[in-house]
């Protein structure tokens, strides 16, 4: 998918594609590197390159980025005297010796911009200022050596160091957030630009939250904001989120990551149009912006004036900024502007304006999850259940409950804990409490234990989870025990490491104290196993699933049971279109197709309004063969059916635009005009006179077959949600057929020309919905 979304991005105005370096994927094991497959940073970096655009590595180490344990490879844990992120002497070594490794293996392909190539920033530590303070004087130190080791490595482009106010020289301070252009104090002197290395398009999600919606509006403010006051580089963060294959995601944070973006999870574009007509209109600005003196004028109490002029040229922009909740009319330059509320209007000669940032005329898609193959017929379908350890099958033992992410350095989500010990009240009723500090615990008591050889059924005690907002929780269970000897297993469960705060390496997950009718079981001899026996064969990949007696779905007279890994085959749906996999039907676990992991889902764990966090999972074409593919579901809890999984295709089905007679043409239709005699004057460039245009398109190899709705009058509402008003030209839709109908794209301009003047002395507005197949 690199390609085409590096294509896009700069289909959409980017000049320059930013890339973290995740460390725990490129050194999983100490010494050992793996730059394979999507793991190739160097392909990456040349691929962006080979499209005419730069890059900025943030090589950190430590990332945060909502991946698991920041980016920090957990074997960095085990080394003696290890405190991360701080003066410390053995994470700095292992920090700088990565660091190096990174930076020779870019000098080897000479893709430093010193040396030709496209990358012209690197980044060293993550908003390390959110920390420091925990650290003290340690802290201050540690920048010191960060700044000074990454400068030492002799790049020949600046290195930037973000949210971070007390950044060295050379080593640029940046911003990170929504409002840079007011939130920013700026670089830390005189000789470093402004840069803005996170623009937050929308925020990540966690299970059990809502989307975070930032609008295309408020973030093209904000950008435009930024650079009237002089900033020199924007950062998107994420233009396009992508999806947390795999354990990557960190603690609770859904699969999906920034779906939101202006190139969402499957490549789509809810918000790139506008954005790009944004970056259109402030490259129009380049020769003042670059080199032209700037200057401030009130124009208001909330509306501002920034002007860039170039006295050897003449030329000049502008940037009209109303900050205020309500609409304004300034003067400048004698002449009057209409400014709509929280808006910028950017003048490339000062003059007229190219582009405003609260009228969007760009179409709007409604992305739609068409059903697909449907996985619901019973005999396709295979299950194992998983067995569940007890004391005797567990070799790992230890007087106490040991620490979760330290047992399991990462190798799984999942930790058994199992008790054996002597009940011998007369009372066969008992009060189990266990309590945890992350994330999900199921309980099972020995009297039912599945096992292969004995096909019993499996009770199931109990479950409990905790959240992103706090992860500890307790259980508490009613068991009922036999006389005599008595075992308990307790599966504890990570939903992802965490990824931020001083002094990650203390951190503590798992359970911290098992009680039986109040008898506090703590130290008693426990036994361990990491991990699950499925996961341990690896059963979701094709070799390792035929290691293991699959059973036809539904075969057992027991009911559905907790752990339990579902089997399915499929061809792969024609044609090229994003596809997910859609879970509603289940509850909890992972997914994998071909023995790729699509990631964690966890449909049941629900928002405030009563619907899952995630409902499809992303499906790349490139993990699919044309036919036999291997679908594998580990569902831990008993309600999950997988006859209700489908195979979705991702669609736009629609497309809709909004324009109105105040709404401005495009920017391309601003040209340069042709100087005489080599020199430039103030109409160095000019706007063609023509209306503003709503523009439709569909996807390649779709049309526009049906115009479900087309007013040019008063139309009420938006895109999502309108109705024709009082004022309606009865040809709407007849003009927009004869434009669209058949087409992939058209174009209509928003003007009484075109449609006639239902309403004089009133502003028109053309919105047109149609459908593409």
């Amino acid at each position: 998918m690199w390609p085409s979304l590096i294509a896009k991005a700069k289909e959409g105005g980017l000049d320059v594609i930013q890339t973290y370096v995740f460390w725990n994927i490129h050194e999983p094991q100490q010494g050992q590197y793996d730059f394979s497959g999507r793991k190739d940073l160097v392909r990456f970096i040349k691929e962006i390159q080979a499209q005419g655009l730069y890059a900025c590595l943030r090589i950190g180490p430590f990332i945060e980025s909502e991946w698991s344990y920041g980016g920090l490879p957990f074997w960095l844990h085990d080394i003696p005297g290890m405190v991360y992120r701080t003066d410390n002497e053995p994470f700095k070594k292992q920090m700088q010796r990565f660091t190096a490794k990174i930076v020779d293996m870019m000098k080897e392909e000479k893709l430093y911009a010193s040396q030709g190539g496209p990358i012209i920033l690197s980044q060293i530590e993550n908003e390390y200022g959110q920390v420091e303070g925990a650290f003290r004087e340690k802290g201050k130190s540690y920048v010191r050596w960060a700044a000074n080791m990454a400068v030492g490595l002799q790049t020949g482009v600046p290195w930037v160091m973000c949210k971070q106010d007390d950044a060295p020289d050379p080593v640029i301070n940046t911003c990170n957030g929504m409002r840079c252009g007011e939130t920013f104090a700026g670089p830390n002197s005189p000789k470093k630009p402004a840069l803005w290395t996170e623009n937050w398009t929308s925020f990540y999600q966690t299970y059990g939250d809502e989307a975070n919606i930032r609008s295309a509006e408020d973030i093209a403010f904000h950008v435009a904001l930024f650079i009237a006051k002089k900033g020199s580089y924007v950062n998107y963060y994420m233009y396009h989120g992508g999806t947390n294959f795999g354990r990557s995601a960190s603690s609770f944070v859904i699969t999906s990551y920034y779906d939101q973006a202006p190139l969402d999870e499957y490549g789509r574009q809810p918000k790139w149009g506008h954005l790009k007509e944004l970056h259109a209109a402030i490259k129009l600005c380049s020769k003042p912006l670059t080199s032209g003196q700037q200057t401030t004028l009130p124009l208001g109490q909330l509306q501002r004036a920034y002007v860039f002029g170039d006295l050897k040229s003449g030329e000049c922009a502008a940037f009209l900024v109303n900050n205020q909740s309500k609409d304004a009319k300034v003067l400048y330059n004698n002449v009057s502007y209409q400014l709509p509320r929280r808006s910028i209007s950017i003048l490339p000669d000062c003059k007229v304006v190219a582009f405003n940032t609260a009228k969007v005329s760009t179409q709007y898609d409604t992305r739609s999850m068409v059903l697909g193959e449907k996985f619901d017929s019973e005999e396709r379908w295979e299950e194992y259940r998983e067995a569940i350890p007890n004391f005797d099958r567990t070799s790992l033992r230890a007087n106490m409950l040991l620490e979760h992410m330290n047992t399991t350095k990462d190798e799984s989500d999942y930790l058994w804990y199992t008790l054996r010990f002597r009940h011998d009240s007369p009372n066969a009723q008992a009060t189990l409490n266990v309590q945890s500090a992350g994330h999900v615990l199921r309980a099972f008591p020995s009297l039912w234990l599945f096992s292969v050889t004995s096909c019993m059924p499996l009770q199931f005690l109990g479950s409990a989870h905790g959240a992103h907002s706090n992860p500890r929780f307790s259980l508490d269970s009613n068991v009922t025990f036999s006389t005599g000897m008595n075992d308990i297993s307790l599966l504890g469960e990570m939903v992802g490491l965490p990824n931020s705060g001083a002094y990650l390496e203390r951190r503590v997950a798992g359970l911290r104290s098992v009680r039986v009718d109040g008898r506090d079981c703590s130290n008693d001899s426990w036994g361990y196993q990491v991990g699950l026996s499925g996961e341990q064969l690896q059963i979701y990949s094709d070799v390792g699933s035929r290691k293991v007696q699959w059973s036809k779905f539904g075969s057992s007279a027991n009911p559905p049971q907790p752990l339990t890994w579902y089997k399915i085959e499929f061809d792969a749906p024609a044609g090229s279109e994003p596809l997910a996999l859609n879970l509603r039907s289940m509850g909890k676990g992972q997914a994998w197709i071909n023995g790729e992991s699509i990631g964690r889902y966890w449909v049941s764990f629900l928002t405030f309004n009563g619907q899952p966090s995630q409902t499809w999972y992303n499906v790349p074409r490139s993990f699919l063969k044309p036919s036999g593919n291997l679908l594998i579901l580990l569902e831990e809890e008993n309600n999950g059916n997988p006859l209700g999984i489908s195979l979705d295709t991702v669609l736009t089905t629609r497309a809709c635009v909004k324009v109105s007679e105040s709404h401005l043409p495009p920017v391309s239709t601003w040209v340069a005009e042709k100087q005489s005699g080599g020199k430039k004057n103030n109409n160095w460039m000019k706007r063609r006179k023509t209306a503003p245009i709503a523009k439709l398109s569909c996807p390649p190899g779709r049309k526009i077959s049906k115009v479900l709705f087309a007013s040019y009058g008063t139309p009420s509402g938006d895109c999502q949600s309108y109705a024709k008003g009082s004022c309606h030209a009865s040809n709407s839709e007849t003009i927009v057929k004869r434009a669209c109908l058949g087409k992939r794209i058209c174009s209509i301009a928003a003007s009484k020309r075109k449609f006639g003047d239902p309403c004089p002395a009133l502003e028109k507005t053309l919105v047109i919905d149609v459908e593409c197949k």
